[in-house]
């Protein structure tokens, strides 16, 4: 038998509590003069087309296509259910593109308290990567901030040697890594979906530098309409369904 420690879940996870406590309170009472910076990767994505909302050519009205053909041509029959001159709209459909034109991986580093964000592509996720990226985060926080606190997954990358010798390099960074298969803790996670929203939603890539430069473009954007990402924000109401369908027949009380 495999030990506790090597199973996939555990029944009892006596540690999450305490460090999903520690990261909540850096989100909600960060220590004076700190920062809370949330780090991860997004990808691998690649230079492709991505689905999106787009308008549907309708079809050319019967007046246009009598207008195009030849003059000897006999003239359309008018319809006779009172449909003559609309437009029928046409199927939506989108062409099969599997992506095989360049792939990376784009580094994000995320402060909750502010909304601001920084974004670099990295052909890999290897070690190198993610301490050149450190680096280029440690420029980006203020120099007057004395502490640092980056929320991080666990990675192997992220506990490589090169990350110890960032951190002897750097004492002000100091990384809180989030309990496994609990990705909610760290709130770059949502914003993703609104950078793959404002980047790649509905485009068409031919190559990797297109999507680099489209991310970036993006990243700048929202810096300029960023808003902070509050920890604990209750979601929209949602109306409480009434039983219906499923009510037991004859049974009162369910329905009221």
């Amino acid at each position: 038998m495999a030990p506790s420690r090597d199973l996939v879940r555990r029944a009892s996870r006596s540690r999450l509590r305490r460090k999903k406590g520690a990261i909540e309170r850096l989100y909600t009472a960060p220590p004076e003069g700190s920062v809370v910076v949330c780090l991860d990767e997004m990808g691998p994505e690649s230079a492709k087309s991505f689905p999106g909302q787009r308008l549907v050519h309708p079809r050319p009205a019967p007046q246009a296509v009598a207008s195009e053909s030849p003059p000897d041509a006999a003239p359309a029959a008018p319809e006779s259910d009172g449909t003559a001159g609309r437009r029928n709209a046409e199927r939506a459909k989108q062409e099969i593109d599997y992506g095989r034109r360049g792939k990376g991986y784009i580094f994000g580093a995320f402060r909750p308290a502010t909304g601001e964000a920084l974004t670099h592509p990295y052909p890999s996720r290897s070690a190198a990567n993610w301490a050149d990226f450190l680096g280029r985060a440690e420029a980006w926080i203020p120099a007057e901030v004395e502490r640092v606190y980056a929320v991080v997954d666990n990675l192997n990358a992220h506990r490589a040697v090169d990350v110890l010798l960032f951190a002897l390099a750097f004492a002000r960074w100091e990384f809180v890594f989030q309990p496994k298969y609990a990705a909610y803790l760290n709130l770059i996670e949502p914003w993703w979906k609104v950078l793959r929203s404002l980047a790649l939603k509905g485009r068409r890539f031919e190559t990797w530098e297109e999507v680099c430069r489209a991310v970036d473009e993006a990243t700048a954007y929202w810096n300029k309409h960023c808003h902070p990402f509050l920890w604990g924000r209750r979601r929209r109401h949602r109306p409480r369904r009434r039983p219906g369908i499923a009510a037991v027949p004859g049974v009162s009380g369910l329905a009221g």
